[in-house]
């Protein structure tokens, strides 16, 4: 394989049922004409904010390095944009991190989210309907990020949460909910 190559052989399993699976089921039930209308994932953003990273440093380093391991790519740290004196925090300082997911590693992710994160979460009762934001996105917090079985749990100095968001093409949360729902997000209720 030359150098900048892709190797396209892997296809994650979700990806697979999207095409054979969902995209007849959709098709089906909302009537679209075009393969091409059906709603499809655009990206997962994964974010974590780090308060205490202000005090020290090495705490943002931290979270970088186990996010790094639940989404298989290096995170992006974000910094303040204005100055906040009740927070002591100045303008440009570090306060989190965060991943854009897209393609086969969002596919993998979402797996890896719906089949073994979801199910670890303690006393889950299933997603809520009203984090669809009205444009077919959908977010998500998660308090503990030990869920993930990508994190070593001796070597996490303390417990974070972070934010999950799914962009989706979708026009409308009905059509976004049917998306995630057919991929395997557990939503509560009918």
């Amino acid at each position: 394989m030359m150098t900048g190559e892709k190797n396209n052989s892997f296809q994650p399993q979700s990806k697979i049922r999207y095409r054979q699976e969902i995209v007849p089921a959709m098709m089906k039930k909302f009537g679209y004409r075009n393969v091409m209308q059906v709603p499809r994932l655009e990206k997962m953003v994964l974010n974590m904010g780090i308060g205490e990273a202000t005090r020290d440093i090495k705490l943002l380093d931290a979270a970088e390095r186990e996010l790094a391991l639940i989404a298989g790519q290096k995170p992006v740290a974000t910094r303040a944009r204005r100055a906040i004196s009740a927070f002591k925090i100045r303008a440009g300082m570090p306060v989190g991190c965060f991943v854009t997911l897209r393609g086969n590693r969002m596919y993998d992710f979402l797996d890896r989210l719906i089949n073994v994160a979801i199910p670890r979460v303690r006393d889950f009762r299933g997603l809520p309907t009203k984090s669809l934001d009205g444009r077919g996105n959908h977010s998500m917090g998660i308090r503990e990020h030990l869920i993930f079985m990508e994190l070593d749990y001796s070597k996490v100095s303390t417990v974070r949460g972070m934010n999950i968001t799914t962009v989706t093409s979708a026009n409308t949360d009905e059509e976004a909910r049917e998306l995630l729902r057919l991929f395997g997000m557990p939503f509560r209720g009918p």
